[in-house]
């Protein structure tokens, strides 16, 4: 029997509404600071493990090509919350406790784009894009604060520190609550962190939640519980590691008992890779080069993983690069929520996220920034070519001294003359400059590099600003 349009349209639609009307998923984001790409077991960590990252990775979906917009604290933290290359709004580099500016009140943060949608939304642990009053997470979207403004070597107890800092503060909300942070404390955050996510995602668990879990380890100083100091047998940065890894044990469990699992969105990474000079309180970038502080990709390639039981397959992996600015686009394009009307630089990557066959990066290029608005590096953007230009960066001689106990040793300054260029499929790690071969990649990234130039400046050049950024927040 032929069916009328509206006979259609009456088979359609209960569809439809069924499917508009289930609930928006829960969103986690598990940050980790100078986590190197090679600290997780499943990524290939040597001497310990980390079974329930390991499963996490298991039960959804492995990146080995996700980055960072760039390679150091606060500059990471702004892309992965705005969505946009961090210089573009204003934010460089690694904020210390005496800094005026944070990310501005003009930008949408990610906490604010699902406030759209009615989320109840915490942040917990290291912030670090702005410790002043109107900077701090409660101003830019987040129901709730608990945690470090920035970094927690930025203290009094600092062995190498080259100048005075001040207290190192805990605050929740807007509030200081402890106005001096001691090492003693220090051995308890991943566990306070984690009691917190626990008891935000269960007081939250009969709304849609995002929750932003964001560890103060392993970044140096390194502290761990009694109840994981000596356990890895392999020294104090892998005892600090199977710690972490109970910490993403017990935000999954509570997902499970309170019947959220399977409706949750899970996202574990990093901020950067390790900072190797503090050679075995630092972590590993396995077959990567250099670390965190560079733009090769040992500075920006990190963990990635994400979970979403039948949404997101599980025990999948892909080499489909992916960027932290294309978080708030696919978790926007997913929620049905409005982007920005400001120019953001992530896009929607929902097909690479949910592994529809044949999925591609819907970038052209990235573009990589270091240090004060140097555009370091362009990459194609199916990660394949990437073309590092001529630019000084810091690196450890081969046959230098090795850091212990968390002193670090100095790095030596390294530079490129000529842009060199990259095969990043056959030479991950960046070992076999094939620019003479390939003139047409050189000559295309170039052509990037030239766009970005004139869209966000790049100090190299003595291009301090471009036509497209935003002042930071003052």
């Amino acid at each position: 029997m032929r069916l009328l349009p509206s006979a259609i349209l009456a088979l359609i639609l209960p569809f439809q509404v069924a499917t508009s009307a289930s609930p928006p998923p829960n969103i986690v984001i598990i940050f980790m600071d100078d986590m190197g790409y090679a600290d997780v077991s499943c990524f290939g960590a040597q001497g310990y493990q980390t079974p329930h990252i390991d499963q996490l990775a298991a039960e959804g979906r492995k990146f080995t090509n996700f980055h960072v917009a760039q390679p150091v604290c606060s500059a990471s933290r702004a892309a992965l919350l705005t969505g946009c290359y961090p210089n573009r709004v204003g934010i460089h580099g690694a904020l210390g406790p005496s800094a005026k500016h944070g990310i501005s009140s003009n930008e949408m943060t990610l906490a604010e784009l699902v406030k759209q949608k009615g989320y109840a939304t915490a942040a917990v642990g290291k912030w670090h894009v702005g410790s002043l009053p109107q900077f701090l997470p409660t101003k830019h979207g987040f129901d709730q604060y608990y945690g470090l403004p920035y970094s927690n070597d930025m203290w009094p107890f600092h062995p190498q520190a080259k100048k005075a800092f001040p207290k190192l503060p805990m605050i929740e909300d807007d509030h200081v609550v402890d106005e001096e942070v001691t090492p003693e404390e220090q051995t308890h955050l991943t566990t306070d962190y984690t009691t917190r996510g626990v008891q935000f995602i269960e007081k939250n668990k009969d709304k849609p939640f995002f929750l932003y879990l964001a560890h103060s380890m392993v970044h140096v100083p390194l502290f761990v519980s009694d109840k994981f100091k000596g356990k890895s047998g392999k020294g104090l940065f892998a005892d600090v590691m199977l710690e972490v890894d109970w910490s993403v044990r017990q935000i999954m469990d509570a997902l499970k008992k309170n019947g959220l699992e399977d409706n949750t969105w899970v996202i574990f990474t990093s901020d950067n890779g390790p900072w190797l000079s503090y050679g075995d309180h630092a972590g590993s970038t396995g077959p990567l080069r250099e670390g965190k502080g560079t733009c090769w990709e040992g500075g920006t390639r990190v963990t990635g993983i994400m979970k979403w039981p039948g949404k997101i397959p599980a025990g999948t992996t892909t080499d489909t690069m992916l960027m932290t600015i294309d978080i708030l686009p696919t978790i926007a394009h997913v929620i049905e929520a409005k982007l920005p009307e400001h120019k953001i630089d992530g896009l929607n990557c929902w097909p690479i996220v949910s592994g529809e066959p044949g999925a591609q990066n819907p970038h052209d290029f990235y573009a990589f920034y270091y240090e004060q608005n140097q555009l370091q590096a362009i990459s194609s953007g199916d990660g394949r070519w990437k073309l590092q230009l001529p630019h000084s960066y810091r690196s450890l001689l081969p046959d230098g001294p090795k850091a212990t106990g968390g002193i670090p040793v100095n790095y030596t300054q390294a530079k490129i003359t000529e842009s060199e260029l990259y095969d990043l499929y056959g030479d991950l790690s960046e070992s076999k400059n094939v620019a003479a071969q390939n003139p047409a990649e050189v000559a295309r990234l170039q052509k990037h590099a030239e766009t970005m130039r004139a869209e966000l400046g790049d100090s190299l050049m003595k291009m301090p600003k471009g036509s497209g950024t935003r002042e930071a927040g003052k």
